[in-house]
């Protein structure tokens, strides 16, 4: 069992920046590959960003590189994704997840791979 717990959402202009905490307990936390995704009014849940176990290995959406930071700190079991350059499309729930089928090396961009999920954060980047 994974348990997680999202926070850092909230109201920002365009051009302006958040950083999104996941807390996660139940688990070795760096035996598990973490992702964020989101899912916008009407839309369907899409991948953001992933990283592995050990933080070596990560993956992003086209419309995030560059601009989004995944990243992960193993002694303090807390999943960080820092987000610059927000556009009001970046407006969604923000979801942390974890995948507990590979092992530290372990990283994926596909949302059926993920085996726990949080509740979600809002993030709302106004025009």
């Amino acid at each position: 069992q994974v348990q997680l717990v999202e926070s850092g959402g909230g109201l920002v202009q365009a051009g302006g920046s958040l950083r999104l905490s996941c807390a996660a307990s139940g688990r070795a936390f760096s035996s598990y590959a973490l992702g964020w995704f989101r899912q916008a009014p009407g839309k369907e849940r899409e991948f953001v960003a992933a990283i592995s176990g050990s933080g070596g290995g990560a993956y992003y959406a086209d419309s995030v590189k560059g601009r989004f930071t995944i990243s992960r700190d193993n002694a303090k079991n807390t999943l960080y994704l820092q987000m610059n350059s927000l556009k009001p499309e970046d407006t969604a729930v923000y979801y942390c997840a974890a995948s507990v089928r590979g092992g530290s090396y372990y990283v994926t961009p596909l949302s059926r791979m993920y085996d726990y999920w949080g509740q979600g954060t809002q993030v709302t980047v106004s025009s």
